[in-house]
């Protein structure tokens, strides 16, 4: 009896092992299907979810990775052919797309606070804002990220993770996956958050020269520095404004500013930083002592800090000591990716904070919210790890040329708008350096018309604040609204 029970106990063993590597195994190709609603501004708007994974093929035609995504089909409109398609990704390089999925332009958001602290249980509500009235959207996660996986562990991991390698496959992917679900006549969009910026802004270059698909639109979501040149001056000035709006949010500015609103206050810094400070820092060395007195206390003014602390670093404060710095004297620190968030260090002392208390925050509520909704909502079951940040270096950053390919797609193609959506209290992708992108990528001013920028007072993903959601998802539908031409209208100079 005792054999008995020990054979069946080993079969259930052995039979549990086989099950669990079965379930752990990447599929190519996989989908779940189910169907929802979503209220949005009032209106009734029924969709279809399809959640799965589709390959990443070489050459010959042999998978060599697969891509996890999930595509909302709003099912109440028969006219494909004139429904937008927006495809959305995120940054890092490494991370998944459930940031904008789950918390901004998707039919479902975050269980949060109205200013984007996580709440328990954790969770996800219906999303009113969403974009799915006006567009489909597919989220896509690269290689390693969410359920993406490498298949083919002889494909030299440079295929993938570098600038202009992941570029190339995604674009590959997203033709593929355009000319699968029949979208080709459809006007489409590129969303990116972060080093997502990066990679939709090259994406469009790419999909447009190599594939021969023309966009309507890219969204730039607290975009990087997409390529363009800004050492020296320009690289230490542009971080004023930014300053500026993060003390006035901390209230660590002298009275006269403070009871400024901060629309008043960030022109007036703006102008300063373009007209005073940047020439200023240009003379390095050779600048008068005198001025460089005037505008240390200029700055102090701006920004709350010390003049000793801003001569110290000749006029130029790193973003890392400024975090530390701001608040030192209350024992507290500010966030890197979003400033109003504040943070606590072992020691008040030292050049940099131990964490960026905005990151911290949002990880413990995204990661529960994500692998509740992929299995109780979009019922795609796995025993994969679903990778917030997955393992994507090294990254080969060379020979990045994103925001001129950008701006090369949008001289080629008169139907090609950006936007930019940037937060005031952003310090990873600062909003004074968005505005310095567009004003590089035109430098002839030749296509103002089709670049365009909005601010919102809240940090790197401004849609976790509950006013901002609505305000920013407002800004993106009247963005496809104005780039969809009309019935006839050419795209011609």
């Amino acid at each position: 009896m005792k054999k008995h029970v020990l054979t069946l106990s080993l079969m259930l063993l052995a039979y549990t092992l086989a099950f669990a590597q079965v379930e752990r195994e990447v599929k190519p190709e996989s989908s779940s299907v189910t169907n929802g609603e979503v209220t949005i501004k009032g209106q009734r708007v029924p969709y279809k979810t399809t959640a799965g994974t589709m390959p990443v093929w070489d050459e010959d035609g042999k998978p060599i990775a697969t891509l996890f995504y999930t595509y909302y089909e709003r099912t109440d409109v028969s006219d494909k052919a004139k429904r937008p398609l927006v495809v959305s990704f995120n940054g890092g390089p490494g991370s998944g797309s459930l940031w904008m999925h789950l918390a901004y332009t998707g039919p479902y958001k975050l269980n949060i606070d109205d200013e984007g602290y996580p709440l328990q249980p954790y969770g996800v509500t219906k999303n009113p804002h969403s974009i799915l009235d006006v567009a489909d959207i597919v989220y896509v996660d690269p290689v390693n990220t969410g359920y993406s996986r490498i298949l083919d562990k002889d494909t030299p991991r440079s295929t993938f993770f570098g600038i202009n390698s992941d570029i190339k496959y995604l674009s590959d992917w997203v033709k593929t996956f355009v000319t699968r679900q029949n979208r080709w006549q459809s006007p489409k969009y590129l969303i990116g958050e972060s080093y997502g910026t990066t990679r939709v802004a090259g994406m469009a270059h790419e999909l447009q020269n190599s594939h021969w698909m023309y966009l309507n639109g890219v969204i730039l979501v607290s975009p990087t520095g997409l390529g363009l040149e800004r050492s020296g001056a320009i690289s230490g000035a542009n971080y004023l404004p930014y300053y500026a709006a993060t003390s006035w949010y901390h209230k660590a500015l002298s009275s006269d500013l403070q009871n400024k609103d901060l629309d008043e206050i960030l022109p007036e810094v703006e102008a300063y930083t373009l007209d005073v400070l940047i020439p200023a820092m240009a003379k390095g060395g050779s600048l008068d002592p005198n001025e460089r007195k005037e505008i240390a206390k200029k700055m102090a003014y701006y920004t709350g800090l010390s003049e000793k602390v801003i001569l110290e670093h000749a006029l130029a404060v790193p973003t890392s000591y400024y975090w530390k710095e701001l608040m030192r004297s209350q024992g507290l620190t500010v966030g890197r990716l979003d400033s109003r968030y504040r943070g606590i260090d072992q020691t008040d002392a030292g050049e940099r904070y131990d964490y960026d208390p905005a990151l911290t925050s949002w990880n413990h509520a995204f990661s529960p919210a994500m692998n509740y909704y992929a299995k109780n909502i979009l019922k795609f079951d796995t025993d994969l790890t679903y990778n917030l940040f997955g393992p994507v270096h090294p990254w080969d950053r060379s020979n990045e040329n994103t925001g001129r390919q950008l701006a090369q797609a949008m001289l080629q193609n008169p139907y090609l708008h950006v936007m930019t959506q940037s937060g005031y209290y952003d310090g990873g992708t600062d909003y004074f350096n968005a505005k310095y992108n567009m004003w590089q990528m035109d430098p002839a001013g030749k296509m103002q018309d089709r670049l365009h920028f909005k601010g919102y007072r809240s940090g790197h993903m401004m849609y976790l604040r509950a006013e901002d959601l609505a305000t920013s998802n407002e800004d993106i539908r009247e963005f496809i609204k104005n780039t969809t031409p009309g019935d006839g209208v050419p795209a011609k100079y």
